[in-house]
């Protein structure tokens, strides 16, 4: 099913095997500019490879997180939007580990839906914050004995940029924090990862956060 088949737009897989939570989320994206929707099953879309983003309505089938990883294993390209039970951050983080980009409450409205996919698109991450805060957390405890490689050098703007990503801020989000247009954004974002080796925003703010944190030492030592 195409919504809007505009020229410039993103492709977004939808599964969801509840017919009514299927009408709500389609009804979200009919007057949508860019987005265009597909609806299958797993095998079906996992197939397109010319799929950008997948949407994954798990509801009440207590096997979500297995799709999630077929989804990870087949197609580690795709990112993920996991629409699942509210309350459990620990869930929260597993998901984000098996690949999610966003994760929702199943209750929530059209319009943060719709914002959500949005934010995944930027190139951005959709989740509590406080469960974005506790990942890169375990993240750093995993890795402190690791030997850490030498710090990038940034430019006062990237500095910028790069606290702002690591408040979770979204690229459209952080272009008007600064006065400056989203590709600009994009265009640090890209030089922040390509100096730092991370492949995404959350081991790009880790890697921000231990770089803080040897700097603190080091200032704490002199």
């Amino acid at each position: 099913m195409q919504v809007t088949s505009g020229a410039v737009s993103s492709r977004v897989g939808l599964i969801c095997a509840e017919p009514m939570r299927l009408i709500g989320l389609v009804s979200a994206f009919e007057d949508h500019s860019f987005i265009r929707l597909h609806i299958g099953d797993v095998d079906t879309l996992l197939a397109d490879r010319s799929l950008q983003y997948l949407i994954l309505d798990v509801g009440k089938d207590s096997t979500w997180m297995e799709v999630q990883s077929t989804v990870r294993q087949s197609r580690p390209d795709i990112r993920q939007i996991v629409f699942g039970p509210d309350g459990d951050e620990e869930l929260v983080l597993q998901s984000i580990t098996l690949g999610a980009r966003a994760y929702l409450d199943s209750n929530c409205g059209p319009q943060t839906v719709r914002q959500s996919v949005e934010t995944v698109i930027e190139g951005g991450i959709w989740a509590p914050r406080r469960v974005l805060a506790k990942l890169i957390d375990r993240l750093l405890s995993q890795r402190a004995a690791r030997v850490p490689h030498p710090d990038p050098t940034f430019s006062p703007r990237e500095r910028q940029v790069l606290d702002l990503i690591m408040t979770a801020c979204s690229n459209r989000e952080i272009a008007a924090e600064l006065g400056i247009e989203e590709r600009t954004v994009k265009a640090y974002v890209t030089s922040l990862m390509r100096k730092t080796g991370a492949g995404n925003r959350v081991s790009l703010s880790v890697r921000a956060t231990q770089s803080v944190m040897r700097e603190q030492r080091a200032f704490l030592s002199t």
